[in-house]
């Protein structure tokens, strides 16, 4: 079980460093604000989807 959580910790720590990293590169050319808006967005609820997923058994 201990190997599963850190796997699932470790995409969470990809994610938080893609949502610094990548405005910074990819997006560093676009001017409107919406662009980084979108890809945070996106990548909030996939953390929250892992986040679910990983303590929807912890009762059990």
């Amino acid at each position: 079980m201990k190997t599963n959580e850190l796997k699932w910790a470790l995409l969470i720590l990809v994610i938080i460093l893609l949502a610094y990293i990548l405005p910074y590169t990819l997006f560093t050319n676009i001017a409107k604000w919406y662009g980084s808006f979108l890809v945070w967005s996106v990548l909030a609820i996939i953390t929250i989807i892992i986040n679910y997923l990983l303590t929807k058994n912890w009762g059990k």
